[in-house]
């Protein structure tokens, strides 16, 4: 009875990510795009910045809601919460002003959560994807946090993307660097994204050749075809045989013996 309640409570959290996954996609990309407008256009009007403060926080709403409905359908609610710490954490820190930016976390997580089930023959458009948007999201962060700063060297959003895909890639020219705690902040988050973001890349080539060479030491199985042909063969060989048998000339195989 418990097992098919649970198996029953499984199904439906499946059934509501399927519905939400589009839906929170596109809210996704509309938050982005409230969070990066005022940081790209500093002069735009005060209404609205109001405008894109609002959207962001209702997709931010919207973002609890789907999460407190996983968890209200969720089987064993406490095995949720600690499978989805992470997403509870970057839900609840981000209401803190200077933590603003960690919104973008959720934003990043959900893009890219739709890609995951992709096959390994997409991976480079994965890979190229997820990269493009953790340095154009980065980029927008620490924009945010840096300008305006005393002693600031990031100030605009050419230089973010600059700094942003010096971190990623771990090259650290150090002709821009942070200077603000929430500057940092992202700095840590960009560095650790990029370190994994390698790993999982050599991790998957490293699968992929391996099983390429696996592939190819494999003997093939044999077919129908193989098979009619090897029978086809031994009756050959043995009508062969009878006929020199039947002349009386010795088996060199030794066979008659």
């Amino acid at each position: 009875m418990f097992g098919q309640r649970h198996e029953s409570r499984q199904r439906a959290v499946g059934r509501w990510e399927q519905l939400s996954a589009a839906p929170l996609t596109l809210l996704s990309v509309v938050f982005l795009a409230a969070y990066a407008w005022p940081i790209l256009v500093p002069q735009l009007a005060h209404r609205w910045v109001v405008a894109c403060e609002a959207t962001s926080l209702t997709i931010w709403l919207l973002f609890w809601v789907d999460l407190l409905v996983r968890f209200a359908l969720a089987g064993d609610r406490l095995r949720f919460l600690r499978s989805h710490l992470f997403d509870l954490t970057v839900l609840v820190l981000p209401f803190l002003r200077p933590l603003r930016a960690l919104r973008l976390v959720t934003v990043v997580l959900n893009l890219t959560r739709r890609t995951t089930d992709w096959a390994r023959g997409r991976l480079a458009l994965y890979v190229t994807a997820t990269t493009v948007l953790l340095v154009v999201v980065s980029a927008l962060a620490v924009l945010d946090a840096e300008r305006g700063a005393p002693d600031a060297s990031i100030t605009s959003f050419a230089d973010a993307l600059w700094w942003a895909a010096v971190t990623i890639t771990t090259v650290g020219y150090g002709d821009l660097f942070p200077v603000t705690a929430a500057g940092r902040l992202v700095a840590l988050g960009l560095m650790v994204g990029g370190i994994g973001l390698i790993g999982f890349v050599t991790g998957s080539l490293a699968t992929w050749i391996v099983e390429r060479v696996a592939d190819r030491s494999r003997a093939e199985p044999a077919t129908a075809a193989d098979v009619a042909a090897l029978r086809d063969e031994i009756a050959a060989l043995r009508a062969r045989l009878e006929s020199r048998s039947s002349a009386g000339v010795p088996d060199p195989l030794g066979v008659d013996d």
